[in-house]
């Protein structure tokens, strides 16, 4: 080689060498060999693959990464937790704020669309900037299927994550509230606030498990495609498609709405008089919004019907085509 052995080379077209193995017809391209040595003797590394994984190869990964979920400590789940529900709730106000710029100057389902695009902030900084959430997290149940998370790893993840993203949107509602974003666009901003919240604790408790569970089958199928991912890009388009239709379809996703009710919770207690001047209503046009319709015609069954969406029918099918016979099996 011309090289000492204790050296790792990497030879290209443009410095005029062709290594063995390369295509015919690329010596003009720059193409790259890295020469690794094994036991004195050099053997040849192919260049890093930049195409998406294949859907077996992303159930072992959900697995592997399932089971790292499963061992993280108590603090550091708890603290990406609160980063998560601060994350979608981040998404939620700018959601709001983009439906409520575009009622009234666009169709309903384009509003809706442009206000699915501007949530899908809340998962894009979950996947890309890491965080733990709750509804993502029900694919643990793939590596608990697969016997590398015990069942009691499993709930305790649930358990802090879920805790921890009530804190993280709780939190955000509050300081969103007192900054007072309700009032912006004369108060066109608090009122669709309003609204969405008010219709979230008005849902019968069986038509909220259903929207769970279709909301949740979206939101997992977007943390799915991106196991496939290689880049932070590839992250970002698989996460925007499915967030967006779950957002347009009206579906209900529990993390959101500690965010969504509360928040509307708050303004209706707390806003002053000229802000219900500004928009044409009062408290009473609100009856539905309570802390007692919150948790049991929203938060409870929505939470029931995102872990059948996210388990069962997302990660229990993955497990079941891919992982039931071992580890990427097809």
């Amino acid at each position: 080689m011309g090289e000492p052995l204790s050296q790792v080379g990497l030879k290209t077209a443009d410095q005029g060498t062709v290594m063995d193995g390369a295509p015919p017809g690329r010596g003009n391209l720059r193409y790259a060999v890295a020469v690794s040595l094994r036991d004195g003797v050099p053997t040849k590394t192919p260049p890093p693959s930049f195409d998406a994984l294949l859907p077996a190869e992303m159930a072992n990964r959900a697995v592997d990464v399932g089971q790292r979920k499963a061992e993280l400590d108590a603090i550091t789940l708890f603290a990406l937790a609160v980063l998560a529900g601060a994350f979608v709730a981040l998404g939620a106000v700018f959601s709001t704020t983009v439906f409520a710029g575009a009622g009234g100057h666009v169709g309903f389902g384009i509003a809706r669309l442009l206000a699915g695009i501007a949530f899908s902030l809340g998962l894009v900084l979950v996947v890309v900037g890491g965080a733990e959430l709750f509804t993502g997290n029900n694919l643990i149940v793939m590596a608990w299927a697969a016997r590398r998370v015990s069942t009691a790893r499993l709930l305790r993840n649930w358990i802090i994550v879920y805790l921890g993203n009530f804190t993280g949107a709780v939190a955000t509602a509050g300081l969103v509230y007192f900054a007072e974003q309700y009032r912006f666009g004369d108060g066109v901003v608090g009122k669709t606030a309003l609204d969405t919240a008010n219709l979230k604790a008005g849902l019968g408790f069986w038509q909220a498990i259903a929207l769970g569970v279709l909301c949740n089958a979206l939101v997992c199928l977007a943390v799915w495609l991106s196991f496939s991912a290689r880049s932070t890009i590839d992250r970002v388009v698989s996460v925007v498609f499915p967030v967006s239709a779950f957002v347009a379809a009206g579906f209900e996703h529990s993390i959101a709405n500690m965010y969504f009710v509360p928040f509307g919770l708050l303004v209706k207690r707390g806003a002053p008089d000229s802000f219900w001047t500004s928009i044409q209503s009062s408290r009473g046009a609100y009856a539905d919004l309570t802390w007692r319709n919150f948790l049991v015609n929203n938060l409870i069954p929505v939470t029931i019907g995102n872990v059948i969406g996210g388990a069962v029918l997302v990660g229990g099918a993955y497990w079941l085509i891919y992982l039931r016979k071992g580890r990427g099996s097809v």
